[in-house]
């Protein structure tokens, strides 16, 4: 199978996924007092979505609705969009758009792999200043579109909520997509049965010896397998090579223990089973999307733990192509 037609395959999964999710009553139930709690669409969109997530909705904003009319600022709009689904690991990102509004993705997962994102924002995080109006005036009919009056009414009226208020629904709508990554790990395992014994074995096995040197061929004797069919299968319910699930418990566990301010990062590598520091700095960057220092710093944002670690390319940062940015 190519990798276009394999890609074109995991997109349509992923959507029939999120479809299921949509048609849920907890989706249903929660999307309605969402709402009525806080005025503002929330959309679930699969992973491979190229639209404008809120266009459409009940409560989409009405200044994006007249961006999504105009191709010019349609196109930055979505380039924002990707921008930040691109960034978008295991935990939720948020990006100020060209034309000053916070928005902000939070992913759905199945096992390891993220199927699609709650999408909430096109709000201001703070009072948009003269110099701001001016910024999206000039950015806005550079794009082809006039800052008439009924733009700029749109413009000044966008709803407005605090940094600490936001990030508290941020917080809330992370809760609620764990919610949701449960449920479709439910239907999804209970529509292929159980995981194969051995590869419960291997699991048991590597959660017990992860601290240890591992070796291939004896997790491989303690699953009840030859290397051979024990790599395949391992892969298939998985989705990680052995290699790098290893790695990744280890990671999971070194991020938990980096809480500790107390105990130095080599230390902790070398306790969780790494034996170079410049590989564990560069594994724990490429799953988590921070250095373990930078994590230590700020664990908050990176306080959604999946139980299965993943890679995650990025963290909240401002998207910025020449515009405003209102935090």
């Amino acid at each position: 199978m190519s990798e276009a037609v394999a890609t074109l395959a995991e997109g349509k999964a992923n959507k029939q996924l999120i479809e299921m999710l949509l048609r849920s009553r907890l989706f249903r139930d929660y999307e309605t007092v969402f709402t009525k709690a806080t005025g503002r669409a929330l959309a679930l969109r699969p992973k491979e979505y190229w639209q404008l997530a809120h266009h459409g909705k009940k409560n989409e904003n009405p200044f994006c609705a007249l961006l999504a009319e105009n191709p010019g600022t349609l196109a930055v709009c979505l380039q924002a969009h990707e921008q930040m689904i691109q960034h978008t690991g295991d935990i939720p990102h948020t990006v100020t758009c060209p034309f000053g509004l916070t928005e902000t993705a939070v992913p759905v997962r199945l096992g390891t792999e993220t199927i699609g994102y709650l999408r909430i924002g096109q709000v201001f995080r703070r009072s948009p200043t003269s110099e701001d109006t001016k910024k999206v005036s000039q950015k806005l009919e550079s794009h082809g579109l006039r800052f008439s009056k009924q733009v700029r009414n749109a413009w000044e009226h966008n709803p407005l909520i605090p940094p600490e208020q936001y990030g508290a629904i941020v917080r809330l709508l992370t809760f609620f997509a764990d919610q949701l990554s449960a449920l479709i790990n439910q239907i999804v395992l209970e529509k292929q049965n159980v995981e194969p014994l051995m590869v419960q074995k291997a699991r048991a096995y590597i959660a017990a010896h992860k601290n240890e040197p591992l070796n291939l061929s004896a997790v491989a004797q303690a699953a009840g397998a030859s290397v051979f069919h024990f790599c395949k299968v391992f892969h298939k319910t998985t989705g990680l090579k052995f290699t790098d699930y290893v790695a990744r418990v280890r990671l999971e566990d070194a991020r938990t223990q980096l809480l500790n301010p107390n105990r130095r990062i080599s230390e902790i590598a070398y306790d969780v089973g790494f034996q170079s520091l410049t590989q564990f700095n560069r594994m724990f960057k490429r799953v988590f999307g921070q250095s373990p220092t930078e994590f230590r710093a700020h664990p908050l944002s990176s306080s959604n733990k999946s139980s299965k670690p993943k890679a995650t390319r990025g963290i909240e940062q401002p998207y910025k192509v020449g515009s405003p940015s209102l935090h």
